[in-house]
This record gives C-alpha cells, structure tokens and sequence, in this order.
C-alpha cells in the first residue's frame, strides 16, 4: 500500500480524534473522502489535505481588523 495512503488509525492519531468519530463521519459522509480495498478503509493523503485546507477558518485577525 502507498504511504501516501492513512490508515484509519493513522488519520485518528493525526486529528487526535477517536477511530468511532473517523466511523461515525463516514456514515454520515463527513470529512476527507475515503476508499475500500476488500475490507480495509484507506484516505489519500491528498484528500486529507484538501479537506484541511477547505477548513481553514480565519481568527478574525488579519486585512479586516487591520482596516479599523
């Protein structure tokens, strides 16, 4: 397997979030995209990144508070 391919495990660790929080986002088709080979659950690295990047959010300090 590719590593830039993450295990379950591997994401949970990365996130610090728990393998049923990895789950439970699966069923409800939240967070980074994911796919099967026969029953192990692997995330592309890209996909993984992508999903961080899209969820970025400003602290609200920067060019608006700069503005005032």
């Amino acid at each position: 397997m590719s590593s830039n391919n993450l295990s379950p495990e591997q994401l949970a660790a990365r996130w610090e979030v728990t393998l049923d929080t990895l789950q439970r986002w699966r069923r409800e088709k939240v967070g980074p995209r994911f796919f099967k080979v026969e029953r192990r659950i692997r995330y592309r690295l890209e996909d993984i990144e992508a999903y961080e990047g899209a969820s970025l959010r400003s602290c609200g300090i920067g060019a608006a508070g700069a503005a005032a």
